[in-house]
């Protein structure tokens, strides 16, 4: 188990990765982007976007292994982020088709097990995402206006 300053050391690095311009811009593009199907996430996973998409999913699976594999503490990480909850709520209704489809059945496991492993975690998934949808349609009523 990590001390608590290791796994403040070890946050705030992955903060300070999250300001990097490149990633920025991808959880940017992330937020926006608002997949309706599988298809609609295989598409942008194999189209002009697919880097985009991939940094912001695989960022997140990276740092929950931190994690899950005790580098962290999970209460610390939990209290500290919640996009890692979006970025899942996001994908979870098309994982096992994304696995079948990518061939790799591993594919955001970590991610998976972190926020499932968070009390009345669908509830949190639902409720993340409809959350989300609402802002990004907020936004978007008030460019139309502009």
């Amino acid at each position: 188990m990590p001390t608590p300053f290791e796994s403040a050391q070890l946050l705030l690095t992955l903060y300070d990765q999250r300001r990097e311009e490149t990633l920025r811009n991808a959880r940017t593009f992330f937020v926006g982007w608002d997949p309706r199907s599988v298809e609609d996430v295989m598409s942008t996973i194999t189209g002009p976007h697919s880097g985009t998409v991939r940094m912001v999913m695989t960022y997140w699976d990276m740092a929950a292994s931190f994690v899950e594999h005790g580098a962290i503490d999970r209460q610390m990480f939990n209290e500290i982020n919640g996009e890692h909850i979006l970025v899942f709520a996001k994908i979870q209704p098309f994982l096992p088709q994304v696995r079948q489809a990518l061939i790799n059945p591993d594919f955001l496991k970590n991610l998976e097990k972190l926020v499932m492993s968070l009390p009345d975690a669908q509830k949190t998934l639902d409720a993340r995402l409809t959350m989300l949808r609402g802002m990004v349609a907020a936004r978007a009523a008030a460019a139309a206006k502009a």
